[in-house]
């Protein structure tokens, strides 16, 4: 579990309570998630993240993601995703966590693998598997892996089932990547093991039905997921946190449970993941579990049970909008952090504000000095004694719009 600065006050509100994991110490409990964008080239970062990641370090955030970043090019889901599997990526994502960090927020980077899920287009338009007619527009397809290729949906290009030797691979392209995400200037790793992506799949029974180790009874079927945290771990400072983004549950029809969740957080803190992003769905299949409904803070109680069972810290996110939603749920002992996504894009300045909605005295602390500066002195402004005499306000203002230029001087 994570602990929360020395000489915290019950008074002051957890959501801004410093907190430390492993030697960070973290400002406040407000992460920006991964987003991912589809503007990369060739995998690395631009203007256009430096702009988006940017707008979300000046707003108060403790954590600031940059979105899911592919280990290897095929790895991406799209020719336009974010990737650091090349060494000249480096000084991009430098520039970027240099940003971050001087406002105030940590960087984190989100490393992941798409697996069955990769050679597609992006979210706008649906996803839909690139082919051969693509090609022509310089967007070709490519191969995909899976870990039984019977199961996956169909491709131009018939799936690769992975064999030992590409599961091998891929754990050491994680670590190689992680290796790079140090150079880059992250304080913190999360690894993508959610959303129906290459370890994911590894972990559903209605994704993986594989004959050997890596399939079968829970154990195997974790068996890559825990390979590729304790490489990461292996790599990575002690002082820093490794995240693990898993989900709790598969999408409608699926197999993986909470419980079984619940068992991999477990096995997870065994290798030393330090905090567990609770998310769900990305499979699915035709069991009869549900969909899971999108009610606010839909998951935050997916992300209590892991907490308390697997005794580990969590991160609860989804349908996060309300200051006072996120508190109650640190206060109640369902995550010790909170992530949002889409509420930041909408206001990115959430956490300022929230800052203000909770009751601290100085809200505008958590923006840049001169926009603290300015808003403190338009509060400040609003006590002056001319604006508190509501007949000596209508006489200043009477002066002015019925003065004429001989009353006002030469």
């Amino acid at each position: 579990m994570t602990s929360s600065s020395a000489n915290n006050l019950d008074t002051r509100p957890l959501l801004f309570t410093p907190i430390k994991i492993c030697g960070l110490v973290i400002r406040n409990r407000i992460i920006a998630s991964p987003m991912c964008q589809y503007l990369s080239v060739d995998g690395a970062p631009n203007d256009w993240q430096l702009m988006h990641l940017g707008r979300l370090a000046i707003g108060g955030c403790g954590i600031v993601f940059g979105e899911e970043t592919a280990v290897e090019p095929d790895g991406r889901k799209t020719h336009n995703c974010a990737g650091l599997y090349k060494q000249s990526h480096v000084a991009s994502y430098r520039k970027i966590t240099d940003m971050i960090r001087s406002n105030g927020a940590l960087p984190a980077i989100q490393l992941g693998h798409s697996g069955r899920k990769g050679s597609c287009h992006d979210a706008m338009r649906d996803w839909r598997a690139l082919n051969n007619s693509d090609a022509e527009n310089d967007l070709p397809p490519w191969q995909v892996m899976t870990p039984t290729a019977a199961l996956s949906p169909p491709r131009p290009i018939p799936h690769k089932e992975m064999d030992q030797d590409d599961i091998n691979r891929v754990v050491d392209d994680f670590r190689t990547a992680t290796k790079r995400s140090i150079d880059a200037g992250y304080d913190i790793v999360e690894i993508h093991g959610a959303h129906g992506y290459l370890i994911h799949q590894f972990l559903s029974a209605t994704s993986n039905q594989r004959k050997d180790n890596y399939g079968g009874s829970l154990a195997n079927r974790m068996r890559f997921a825990v390979e590729v945290a304790a490489a990461v771990r292996e790599e990575w400072p002690k002082q820093r946190p490794v995240f693990f983004r898993l989900s709790a549950v598969d999408g409608k029809g699926g197999s993986w449970t909470l419980a079984d969740s619940i068992s991999l957080a477990a096995a997870l803190r065994e290798v030393g993941i330090d905090m567990i992003d609770v998310s769900s769905g990305g499979i699915t299949g035709s069991s009869n579990m549900p969909m899971v409904p999108r009610i606010p803070a839909y998951q935050a109680r997916f992300a209590s049970r892991i907490r308390h069972q697997a005794n580990i810290g969590t991160i609860a996110v989804g349908g996060i909008t309300t200051p006072q939603q996120a508190e109650d749920i640190l206060r109640s002992g369902k995550a010790d952090m909170i992530a949002m996504a889409r509420e930041l894009l909408w206001n990115a300045d959430w956490p300022a504000h929230a800052a203000q909605s909770l009751g601290l005295d100085d809200p505008f602390s958590y923006l840049p000095t001169g926009y603290a500066h300015r808003l403190r002195q338009r509060e400040s402004q609003k006590q002056m004694n001319i604006n508190q005499d509501a007949k000596l306000i209508e006489k200043n203002f009477n002066f002015f719009l019925h003065a004429s230029k001989s009353d006002s001087g030469p």
